[in-house]
């Protein structure tokens, strides 16, 4: 399906969300078998012979509340291509997020597995809650959002600090009266729950699975409620077990490290110039220019966001360079403008679901807090990139969690944790953290990287080989284990 394609049947589901009526109460018990059929054209197909299907599960809207309402959560499968004998039993994935779409992963990130893993496990996607296919939730204009250009991301005193906080104000209300009754539901640990739904209703002792970066912290969840249930559990680009607004900040700075790493690599390329300095003046021009005069509805946030994407993956480092050379150039923007529309109906379904996520899964910051980081972080750069600080709306939320998410459990099997040394969207630091968690888990570094994502993504044979062995045999390492990396690639 073509991506306005996709479009259109996301808002179809959207709509059609909003428009009917809540699914009925149901009585409480085991979850009936999963039933698969032929998937939405929104699902790429694996090559031949394999192949990939879909089916929906009902699940309590409030897993403490069983035998009330129940949404339905859209479950992909694509079965293990070995022996019988080879057959380890399910592989649950998640992409990462809050509030990226896992049905199509089950295709997309099997295709990159190890052929040991592929032969061993059938793949699980499914979409979160409120994600894609499960319930989608939007937000409406997310206290404008989606406006275009959209207003200056970072606050630069007390007046544009109060203009920011009524903007996350206005976010939440958005929020409330769109997705109002879902807000006390959206949480990890509920999602946690219809994973386990997912394990019964495949008739499965265990559920083995693969999360990335927000997908890390759901295993994690997972864990510290179904510890005897874990099979063999990879978190990869590992999100600390801190609160989202405490992550969110460590991200924020960990980006500013990774952008003069940027700096420094694009210096005597690129025609921006041959110092780290310089190539610093030249990215605060592109930015100053768009602040002053957007291009097409591409300002400041829009350039802030494009950022944020390339600084966390080293192969779009090239393409934010050439776009940077590109407006100093001629003053377009084709170059750094994403392909996807940020105002499309799959886009307003992740960044709602992302809020709403992070909303719900513990105690909101202070308000005070808020504008205290921020200048904060001017202290260290008077020009950060705040697109990462998505937990600052909940502030503002509708619904107040008492608690945090449990992660982790001292009784879970051992569980392998995979970082690259220079994640700036998951700092290593946060493995560690979570290792301290998971008592026995070993965790795997891929030294000299700088990009999001490791496993069966950066093309790592040792990291690649250590994580299919645990998969596959249960070979646990019995130390951390460090892979050489790639180190920065070269200019182009």
């Amino acid at each position: 399906m073509t991506r306005p394609a996709r479009r259109i049947a996301l808002a179809c589901a959207l709509a059609a969300a909003a428009l009917l009526p809540a699914a009925p109460a149901r009585a409480a018990g085991a979850p009936p078998p999963l039933r698969f059929a032929a998937c939405p054209d929104s699902v790429p197909r694996p090559a031949a012979p394999e192949r990939v299907e879909c089916g929906r599960l009902s699940v309590p809207l409030d897993r403490h509340h069983p035998s009330g309402q129940h949404i339905e959560v859209a479950v992909s499968r694509v079965r293990a291509s070995g022996t019988p004998a080879e057959r380890r039993g399910v592989l649950l994935v998640n992409p990462g997020g809050p509030g990226g779409s896992g049905l199509p992963y089950a295709v997309t990130k099997r295709a990159k597995l190890p052929e040991s893993v592929r032969r061993a496990y059938d793949v699980i996607g499914f979409d979160p809650r409120g994600v894609g296919r499960s319930t989608p939730v939007t937000c409406g204009p997310m206290g404008g959002l989606f406006d275009s250009p959209g207003s200056e991301p970072v606050p630069a005193g007390p007046p544009a600090e109060r203009a920011y906080l009524t903007s996350l104000r206005s976010m939440a209300d958005d929020c409330a009266r769109q997705a109002g009754r879902l807000l006390p539901h959206l949480s990890t640990e509920q999602t946690a729950y219809d994973m386990d739904a997912i394990r019964a209703a495949l008739g499965e002792p265990r559920a083995s699975f693969l999360g990335v970066s927000y997908g890390s912290y759901l295993g994690a969840a997972y864990t510290a409620l179904f510890p005897h249930r874990v099979g063999r559990m990879v978190l990869d680009s590992v999100v600390g077990p801190w609160g989202w607004y405490d992550f969110d900040v460590l991200q924020s700075r960990a980006l500013l490290r990774q952008r003069d790493t940027f700096f420094a690599w694009a210096a005597g390329h690129y025609g921006l110039g041959g110092t780290p300095a310089e190539v610093r003046a030249s990215y605060l021009r592109v930015r100053k220019g768009l602040a002053a005069r957007p291009v097409a509805g591409f300002g400041p946030a829009e350039f802030d966001r494009a950022v944020y994407r390339a600084l966390g993956r080293t192969e779009r480092w090239a393409p934010l360079a050439d776009g940077l050379r590109g407006y100093l150039t001629d003053g377009g923007v084709g170059t750094l403008r994403p392909a996807g529309a940020f105002d499309s109906p799959e886009s307003r379904n992740v960044e709602a679901a992302n809020r709403l996520v992070k909303c719900a899964d513990g105690p909101p910051p202070g308000r005070r807090d808020i504008v205290t980081d921020i200048r904060r972080t001017r202290r260290l750069d008077p020009q950060p990139v705040l697109t990462g600080m998505e937990a600052s709306t909940c502030a503002f939320w509708h619904h107040r969690p008492a608690r945090r998410t449990p992660l982790g459990s001292p009784q879970a099997p051992p569980v392998l944790l995979v970082a690259s040394a220079h994640d700036p969207v998951t700092p290593v630091e946060g493995a560690r953290s979570l290792q301290r968690l998971l008592p026995g888990s070993r965790l795997v570094v891929l030294d000299d990287d700088y990009s999001h994502g490791v496993f069966a993504s950066r093309g790592n044979t040792c990291v690649d080989g250590t994580v299919a062995a645990y998969l596959v045999d249960g070979t646990a390492p019995t130390a951390e284990v460090r892979c050489p990396g790639p180190g920065l690639p070269a200019p182009e």
